[in-house]
Order: structure tokens, then C-alpha cells, then sequence
């Protein structure tokens, strides 16, 4: 049985609480984080949340998507690297964010997503 896709799930604690509540930077770095995976850039949106200032943004990838959301006030991020076939490297996006967001308390979770029987193949 192979995959379809991997999900990353990054649980980023003791952040820079700045850098958590910057638009500009976390689209920058999100951006950043999908070139270093060697992801294709569809498009992007993000917001920010007052009155805390938290930040909510996805950057959509031909292979799928990275999203993040933050709260500055309890210095988290949470964040969503999701990605199709086998060409990309997810594992770089992380290590970008986590030195980025200046994270002292990192964990990571990995899903394998759609994984089919052989039967299940494409057309």
C-alpha cells in the first residue's frame, strides 16, 4: 500500500511572540517554507485576529497546502504542511519554520494520507 500524501502537524511552543502576530513576516516565511519543500505556489490568504493580534494563513500548493495559525499571547503556533506524491521534501518546511518562529518547544506529528489498496489505483 502506498500514500497519496504526508501530513505534517507541528505543535511550535515558546515562540518569538512578535513574530507571531506579523502578517507580513509569517506570509513571507510561509511562502518560504513551501519554496524550501520544492512545493509549487498556487496562491495564499491570511488574516490577523485582534485584538491579540493572532494570525491565520494558508498558502495553497499545487501538491496541497501549508497553513498556520498563531496566538501570540501564549507564544504557539500551530501549523499544517500537507503534501502529494513523493517529490517534495516536508521536512525542510519544518525546520525553516521552527528556527523562523524561533521556537524553543517543538513537536511533530506525521499522517500518511490516502493510502490505497492496489486496487484502488488511478485510472
Amino acid at each position: 500500500m502506498e500514500a497519496i500524501g504526508r501530513h505534517l502537524l507541528l505543535e511550535l511552543k515558546d515562540c518569538n511572540r512578535e513574530l507571531l502576530s506579523d502578517l507580513g513576516f509569517l506570509r513571507n516565511t510561509l511562502l518560504s517554507a513551501a519554496r524550501e519543500a520544492g512545493a509549487t505556489i498556487m496562491g495564499d490568504s491570511f488574516h490577523v485576529f485582534e485584538p491579540y493580534g493572532g494570525v491565520s494563513g494558508v498558502v495553497i500548493i499545487a501538491e496541497s497546502h501549508l497553513s498556520i495559525h498563531t496566538w501570540p499571547e501564549y507564544g504557539y503556533a500551530a501549523v499544517d504542511i500537507f503534501t502529494c506524491g513523493n517529490a517534495l521534501h516536508p521536512e525542510r518546511a519544518v525546520d525553516l519554520l521552527v528556527n523562523a518562529l524561533e521556537a524553543k518547544s517543538t513537536s511533530t506529528l506525521e499522517l500518511e494520507r490516502g493510502i490505497l489498496d492496489s486496487e484502488d489505483e488511478a485510472p
